[in-house]
């Protein structure tokens, strides 16, 4: 292989991805050799060469092939380096086995801090990744952003492939699934799609919910499911909400995923977030040696951003670069002045009553009627606007939405938020009424 075949496949690929795609991430790449099955691109960051193999890998390697050339897989060295190392630890090659994605190395069971909100995911997990039968499958892990849910995932990954070599464990996206599905229908590799995505041994789909809306996908998801379980095959499943609540997710998918064990990452308590904080202190303690952190600065922390793990741990991130930079130790005043967006952001939290007194305010009905066992239309929509808001903007589960809301039973709260989504997209007077709220509370 040369740089003139390389040039050739570039023209192909422009013509596959697009213009801006091509641009952004395919011109980049510079052939830096062929060897073994093997060819090696220039890139000049490890993002570009990661968000390359992820998502144009099997495009690449397609193409290639096409030329007649024995290609294998791709590699990628970052210029500048003095060796080739692949930028993600799993490479793409055309092996119907392939194992997928690279894994971000720091998601590790020994990198998870498990506390009473996650505990029962953490075990879970943990049971899968021992490998062999399990009384559970699928494994379907939800929760909101930032909880831990791609964590577990990639630990378990990890787990298995050092345990077990011998099993192709399969981790993707669902937006992954869908490109490469896609991409099998144009090219007509659909057999190719079929077998790869059938032979596997632990087949791991991120933020399912992507596929909801999608028939095409759903359909071949739901076949490729039904294999891999008849084949007593383990699967992992995650979304940012529970089954039963994804909406334009087929209901064979959602009973499908509600027969394996479902679990709920419940948002971080105080101690939880504090125990993180102190792991990721320790972390940082070696890459800022010398560096003075006082007490209280943690549990300051762990007090003021509750919202969201990611926030969190890349306040501390921040706080320790700055003090590093400007040479101060981290006490209560350096974190005030270095956090206070983060922390003005997560200071604001919207309360189901806050919710309930705009949406009653905003109709000109009484708070009693609202939240009362009155059917009337004039309350009744009202009240699932109010239930809408505050499955979107609180943390609170339905349950406890349902308790605030008179007493009532869950799947009522459900069956509000649903027609309200519906209502959204078919009733300009709904959806304006549902966006001015949303502005007033967020204000």
């Amino acid at each position: 292989m040369t740089d003139a075949t390389w040039e050739g496949v570039q023209t192909s690929l422009k013509a596959a991805v697009g213009a801006n795609n091509y641009t952004n991430w395919i011109e980049p790449l510079v052939f830096g050799g062929f060897d073994n099955g093997v060819v090696t691109f220039n890139v000049p960051t490890g993002f570009i060469g990661n968000y390359v193999l992820q998502n144009f890998g099997d495009l690449i390697l397609h193409h290639l092939k096409r030329t007649g050339q024995p290609v294998q897989r791709l590699d990628f060295a970052i210029v500048g380096q003095p060796a080739r190392e692949p930028v993600a630890p799993a490479a793409v090659t055309v092996n119907p086995a392939e194992q997928g994605a690279g894994l971000d190395a720091r998601f590790t069971f020994d990198r998870f801090v498990v506390g009473k909100p996650n505990e029962l995911a953490h075990a879970a997990a943990r049971r899968v990744a021992e490998g062999g039968p399990v009384s559970f499958n699928p494994l379907f892990l939800y929760g909101g952003v930032g909880l831990g849910k791609t964590h577990l995932m990639h630990a378990i990954a990890h787990e298995l492939r050092a345990k077990q070599p011998e099993l192709t464990v399969l981790y993707l996206s669902a937006e992954q699934f869908m490109y490469r599905f896609i991409t099998a229908l144009r090219e007509k590799r659909m057999m190719d799609f079929k077998q790869m995505f059938r032979s596997v041994d632990v087949l791991m789909v991120d933020d399912v919910q992507f596929m909801a809306g999608k028939d095409s996908t759903q359909e071949e998801f739901f076949h490729t499911f039904n294999a891999l379980v008849d084949g007593q095959k383990q699967i992992i499943i995650s979304a940012d909400r529970a089954p039963g609540e994804i909406k334009d997710l087929e209901d064979r998918i959602k009973s499908r995923l509600q027969c394996g064990l479902v679990v709920d990452l419940h948002p971080t308590d105080y101690e939880l977030r504090l125990s993180i904080l102190q792991s990721k202190e320790q972390y940082y303690r070696g890459q800022y040696p010398g560096l003075v952190i006082r007490d209280g600065v943690l549990e300051f922390l762990a007090h003021r951003i509750s919202t969201n793990v990611r926030v969190l741990e890349g306040a501390l991130t921040r706080l320790f670069a700055f003090a590093s930079l400007v040479g101060r130790e981290i006490d209560l005043e350096l974190a005030q002045d270095c956090l206070s967006d983060v922390i003005k952001s997560s200071d604001r939290k919207i309360t189901i009553e806050e919710i309930q007194r705009k949406v009653s305010d905003h109709y000109n009905i009484r708070l009693s009627d609202l939240v009362g066992p009155k059917r009337l239309r004039v309350y009744a929509r009202p009240r699932q606007i109010a239930m809408f808001l505050s499955k979107q903007h609180t943390n609170r589960s339905l349950p406890e939405i349902g308790r605030r809301f008179g007493g009532r039973d869950h799947t009522t709260i459900m069956h509000g938020v649903r027609r309200i989504e519906e209502l959204i997209a078919t009733d300009s007077q709904i959806a304006d009424d549902v966006e001015m709220l949303r502005r007033a509370l967020e204000a």
